[in-house]
């Protein structure tokens, strides 16, 4: 499905309606072969809950696909990314023009990002709901 974002990773548990899958989050240095040597690479597990109507067709150990629509990943990208960056921006070249100094200027901006992301924080809830997992047989 190309509209979609997807990620491979296993059954860990399956109970309820609820499917828990563990993937594997792996930076670019982790598929490097120098990777061993370097100390550089970073791998983390991390355990994606999806709901199911049908949990019963999934095996403990099963191999496969966690996927999210990609308009939901542009979505994030834009929560997480786009906008603290933009917020940051308005802040660093907007500051200025009241008369502050540049050390008030760089903490005020970097308050500012920080309180964005304390704001996300506790809408996190609201946010998850427009976002729905499901899963695809490898």
């Amino acid at each position: 499905m190309p509209d979609a974002v997807s990620h491979k990773g296993r059954i860990v548990e399956a109970e309820g309606r609820m499917v828990r899958v563990e993937i594997v989050s792996e930076s670019a240095c982790a598929s490097c072969h120098a990777a061993g040597l370097c100390g550089m690479s970073e791998s983390r597990k991390k355990i994606v809950e999806v709901p199911t109507r049908f949990p019963g067709e999934y095996q403990i150990g099963e191999e496969v696909e966690v996927c999210l629509a990609r308009k939901a990943g542009m979505k994030a990208v834009l929560l997480s990314y786009v906008l603290p960056v933009l917020l940051l921006l308005i802040l660093i070249l907007s500051l200025p023009k009241i008369g502050l100094g540049e050390l008030a200027v760089g903490l005020l901006s970097l308050l500012g990002v920080a309180g964005y992301y304390l704001v996300l924080y506790f809408c996190r809830d609201r946010l998850a709901e427009g976002y729905e997992f499901y899963i695809r047989k490898r």
